[in-house]
C-alpha cells in the first residue's frame, strides 16, 4: 500500500531542509536507506520497536520495515490559484497526495529572508491556505451550478447535496479549510469527486531553533492557536539539527547525540509516526526463517483485505488466518511455543485485524 505525504510551505521556512534530512536518515536497519524515486519523492521506513523484538526472536535472514513516501512539492507563492509561479504543478501534486505536511517557519534569523519581511507562522498558514482555499472554491462553485438545475426540478437527492456544497462554500468563503466542516460521512460524498485540497488530513510542522525545541516558542503558540478549528496536530521540529542527525550513520552514536539536547527520539522520527496515524493506518507482521516483514493497512481492514496486501491471491482464496499476539510471541519465544500453549488465535473472515498482530495465512485459488 503505497501512501504519499506531500510537504508544503513558503520560500525559506526549512521546508526542503526537512526532507533532505528525510532522504539522509538512515532507516533504523542500515539495509534499508531511504530512495529517491523522483528528484522529489523518497520512500522512507517506518519507525518501529516491534520489528526488533521480533527480528531478535525469529533471527530471519531479513527484516522489512514498512515504508511511507514524502513529496516535496514546489514552492508556492501568492498567486498560485491563479497559475503563478509553479501554481499548477503546486496545486497537481497536492491533489496526488493522500496528506498534507505544512512547515512553517517558527524561528527568527536575520541571516534566512522572510518573504513577507518577519517571521508570522499564522501568516504563512494563511497565505498557503488562502491559495488552496480559492481553487477549492472554484471546484465547489462548478458542481454548485451543475447540481443547482437538478435541485430546482425538484429533486430531493440534489437539493441534499446542494445544501452541503454551499455548506462547504460558506466554510471557504470565510477563510476556512474544508477539513473543518462538520458534515457527516454520507453527505462528504457530495465533494468527493472533487478531490478538493483542503480536505486532506494535516500535520502543521513548527520549524525552531534549537533553543525551542523542548518549550516552544511564542511563534509556536500562534500557530497552535489558529489551528485549533481543524482539530490539527502541531509537531516542533528543528529542521537544521534533524540534518545533523540525519548524517550520524551509527545508531549508538546517533542515540548519544539525542540524549546530548535531552531527546527520547529524532523530530523525524515523530513526524513519519505521526504521518502514518493521520493516514488511519496500522501494522500488522509476518515472521519466518527468510524474513520478518510489517505490512501496512488501513484501520478496519478485514483478514481477508489485510492478506490481499500481500498478494491479491491471498484475499481471492482466503481461507483462514492464524493470529498471535506480539506479548505472546515475547513470553513463548517461538510460533512454535505459542502453539502448543494454545495462543495461535485460528480467525475468519469477519476478523478486525490489530494493530501489531503477527499473521499467517492459509488460502486456497
Amino acid at each position: 500500500m503505497s501512501l504519499q505525504c506531500g510537504i508544503v510551505g513558503l520560500p525559506n521556512v526549512g521546508k526542503s531542509t526537512l526532507f533532505n534530512a528525510l532522504s539522509n536518515a538512515k532507516a533504523e536497519a542500515a539495509n534499508y536507506p531511504f530512495c529517491t524515486i523522483e528528484p522529489n519523492v523518497g520512500v522512507i521506513t517506518v519507525p518501529d520497536e516491534r520489528l526488533l523484538i521480533l527480528e531478535n526472536l525469529v533471527n530471519p535472514q531479513r527484516v522489512l520495515p514498512a515504508v511511507i513516501e514524502f513529496v516535496d512539492i514546489a514552492g508556492l507563492v501568492k498567486g498560485a490559484s491563479k497559475g503563478e509561479g509553479l501554481g499548477n504543478k503546486f496545486l497537481a501534486n497536492i491533489r496526488e497526495v493522500d496528506a498534507v505536511i505544512h512547515v512553517v517557519r517558527c524561528f527568527a534569523d536575520d541571516n534566512i529572508v522572510h518573504v513577507a519581511g518577519g517571521v508570522d507562522p499564522v501568516f504563512d498558514k494563511e497565505v498557503i491556505d488562502t491559495e488552496l482555499q480559492l481553487k477549492d472554491l472554484e471546484s465547489v462553485d462548478k458542481k454548485i451550478a451543475k447540481v443547482e438545475r437538478t435541485a430546482k426540478s425538484g429533486d430531493a437527492k440534489a437539493k441534499k447535496e446542494l445544501n452541503t456544497l454551499l455548506q462547504y462554500k460558506q466554510a471557504l468563503e470565510s477563510g476556512q479549510n474544508a477539513r473543518s466542516v462538520d458534515v457527516s460521512k454520507e453527505d462528504k460524498e457530495a465533494i468527493a469527486d472533487l478531490h478538493l485540497l483542503t480536505v486532506k488530513p494535516v500535520i502543521y510542522v513548527a520549524n525552531v531553533d534549537e533553543a525551542s525545541i523542548h518549550t516552544g516558542n511564542q511563534y509556536v503558540d500562534a500557530l497552535s492557536k489558529a489551528v485549533q478549528s481543524e482539530n490539527a496536530q502541531v509537531i516542533i521540529v528543528c529542521a537544521a539539527l534533524e540534518s545533523q542527525i540525519a548524517e550520524i550513520a551509527d545508531p549508538e552514536e546517533r542515540q548519544m547525540f539525542l540524549e546530548e539536547y535531552g531527546l527520547k527520539e529524532s523530530g523525524l522520527s515523530k513526524l513519519i509516526k505521526a504521518s502514518y496515524t493521520l493516514l488511519n493506518l496500522i501494522t500488522y507482521f509476518t515472521a519466518g526463517e527468510k524474513e520478518v516483514r510489517a505490512w501496512t493497512i488501513r484501520k478496519g481492514f478485514k483478514a481477508p483485505q489485510a492478506a490481499g496486501v500481500i498478494h491479491t491471491d491471498f484475499e481471492r482464496g482466503f481461507i483462514k488466518a492464524e493470529v498471535i499476539k506480539l506479548k505472546d510471541y515475547q513470553q513463548y519465544k517461538s510460533e512454535t511455543a505459542c502453539r502448543d500453549a494454545g495462543k495461535i488465535a485460528i480467525e475468519g473472515k469477519e476478523y478486525l485485524v490489530e494493530d501489531g498482530d503477527i499473521m499467517h495465512f492459509r488460502f486456497n485459488v
